[in-house]
């Protein structure tokens, strides 16, 4: 890289800080800072443990972006004195260490302008994902529970625990149906964008023939609701059956009817829990679920409401299909939205999905 590129970097790097220090507006954020630090110091701040918990996070999200932006601020100041230096001694391996610090450089603006917008009502939540397989048995069971590791792949490289709430497995392999809770900050930001229809193209090893199949799994995300949302279920709209408990591969987690489904009619929503030991206790999370099926439900609706008074056409629902994972005839993966492609499909199935998320949230897709 010649010197009056790595200037130009420099130069976009110390612009696109502005931006993030007016978008951010930093003094509001360290006066509220301030502020919750106060509370927590008050008599009685842990008499209510919720309620003190979510100052805590707030306090912790805002020190998190606060920290970040000083961060960056200090990488660009060592950037900006490292190239004078290379510019004065035209050492080679000085130049060659500028271009690594720029490169590392370069990432950690991207993953901070990436964070900034996550600004939704609910993007610093959990998040509640399930798959359920299209039409193709075997095939799109198989698909399904690939998808299922991508993303519990992807979560534990951001440092996020996953924990199955329902599990139904396939008849000879792979899932009919999985719903996870992805817990850590952000989790549903990210997460919304995978909201979809995913598409494989391969060689199913299910076939003798060795045939090429196209195989379909939905992905529905909800962030996971405190109590704080009211969300009005009369009890004779939900029918609840109970059913044994299965993990994957069929084994039985216990031998009593403690897991739940819950059936909303009016709408022919289905949400299941077998993830706790008491049907009480699945119920409960059940009831979670449900809840935040129906907020999302009602919050598409009113998108999809507004989008027509403005006469855009912005399709909202699970229905689309978003990204198309091919194996065969050649390798990639592409998202439809961005047209963001990836060449090394076993990459990508092994949880590095950032480029389509991050994609997605720059073009507010989600």
């Amino acid at each position: 890289m010649e010197l009056s590129e790595m200037k130009h970097e420099i130069d976009e790097m110390a612009g696109r800080l502005k931006e993030f220090r007016g978008s951010l507006d930093l003094d509001s954020k360290k006066e509220r800072i301030a502020e919750l630090e106060e509370q927590m110091t008050l008599p009685g701040f842990w008499d209510d443990n919720e309620k003190a918990q979510k100052v805590i996070d707030e306090s912790n999200e805002l020190k998190g972006k606060v920290d970040s932006l000083s961060e960056l601020i200090t990488k660009l100041e060592d950037l900006q004195v490292a190239y004078e230096l290379v510019k004065e001694e035209n050492d080679a391996d000085l130049k060659n260490e500028l271009e690594t610090s720029l490169a590392e450089a370069g990432k950690a603006f991207d993953h901070y302008e990436t964070q900034l917008l996550l600004s939704g009502k609910h993007d610093r939540n959990n998040a509640i994902l399930e798959l359920h397989p299209g039409a193709g048995g075997t095939e799109a069971q198989d698909w399904a529970s690939m998808l299922l590791r991508m993303y519990t792949r992807w979560a534990e490289r951001h440092g996020y625990s996953v924990e199955t709430l329902d599990y139904l497995p396939g008849d000879e392999a792979g899932v009919k149906s999985v719903t996870l809770l992805i817990k850590g900050l952000d989790a549903y930001g990210y997460l919304k964008t995978e909201k979809g229809i995913h598409r494989l193209v391969r060689i199913s090893p299910f076939d003798a023939a060795g045939r090429r199949h196209t195989s379909f799994v939905s992905c529905e995300v909800t962030p996971e609701l405190d109590d704080s949302i009211d969300i009005d279920i009369r009890p004779e709209d939900v029918k609840m059956e109970v059913f044994r408990s299965s993990g994957a591969g069929g084994q039985h987690i216990n031998k009593t009817s403690s897991a739940v489904r819950l059936i909303h009619i009016p709408t022919g929503i289905v949400v299941s829990c077998q993830s706790e030991r008491s049907q009480f206790q699945n119920r409960d999370q059940a009831m979670k679920m449900l809840k935040s099926r129906l907020y999302q439900m009602e919050e598409e609706k009113r998108e999809a409401e507004k989008a027509a008074l403005h006469g855009e056409q912005k399709e909202i629902g699970w229905g689309s299909q978003i990204r198309s994972y091919v194996f065969h005839p050649y390798s990639m993966v592409k998202d439809h939205r961005t047209n963001v492609e990836i060449g090394d499909v076993n990459r990508v199935m092994d949880g590095d999905i950032d480029p389509f998320i991050d994609a997605c949230l720059r073009l507010n897709l989600s």
